[in-house]
């Protein structure tokens, strides 16, 4: 992979924790961490100068959990990398349905601007996106980024040049 050391963009549900088929992590108490997964953050944060989550919670637009419910989430994501050594530097969170054609909705680029904004310094053709959707892929071709497919379930897809089972499969 070329030179990547700007930012490093990570999809939630299916790579961080385990995704509910045909639900949402509603609360903390649902919320799975993928095995290794919070080690692989920290690791691989090292090699970038940002960690940024970028996740699509349509639950909050369906009114099947609250923004508070999210937040507590990820605080708890947040505290669990912090507590290898690693970091997340932000989390942006799309509550829109998918009706809403939100641009901040994966694929839409709009969290991706947002990073960039309060970061302005993030260079996308160095920074790498994670995700197990297509729409993570597409929102990482638009901005210009490398991208990494994590199996998971999801149906790959087309041009997909690099993939790993897991996080903590990914070696850069």
């Amino acid at each position: 992979m070329q030179n990547l050391d700007s930012a490093l963009f990570l999809d939630r549900d299916g790579v961080i924790n385990r995704h509910i088929v045909g639900d949402y992590v509603r609360n903390l108490s649902q919320l799975e961490l993928l095995p290794g997964a919070v080690e692989a953050i920290a690791r691989l944060g090292k090699r970038f100068r940002y960690v940024i989550v970028v996740t699509n919670q349509q639950g909050i637009g369906k009114g099947l959990m609250s923004a508070a419910d999210v937040a507590e989430i990820h605080d708890y994501i947040i505290g669990q990398v912090q507590k290898v050594g690693g970091r997340i530097d932000r989390i942006y969170c799309c509550p829109s349905l998918d009706a809403d054609n939100d641009p901040n909705r994966k694929p839409g680029i709009g969290m991706g601007l947002q990073a960039k904004r309060d970061f302005p310094d993030i260079d996308f053709s160095r920074s790498l996106m994670i995700g197990d959707n297509a729409s993570d892929m597409l929102f990482a071709e638009k901005l210009g980024m490398l991208h990494i497919f994590i199996e998971g379930g999801n149906p790959v897809p087309e041009n997909t040049t690099h993939i790993c089972k897991s996080l903590s499969d990914v070696l850069l």
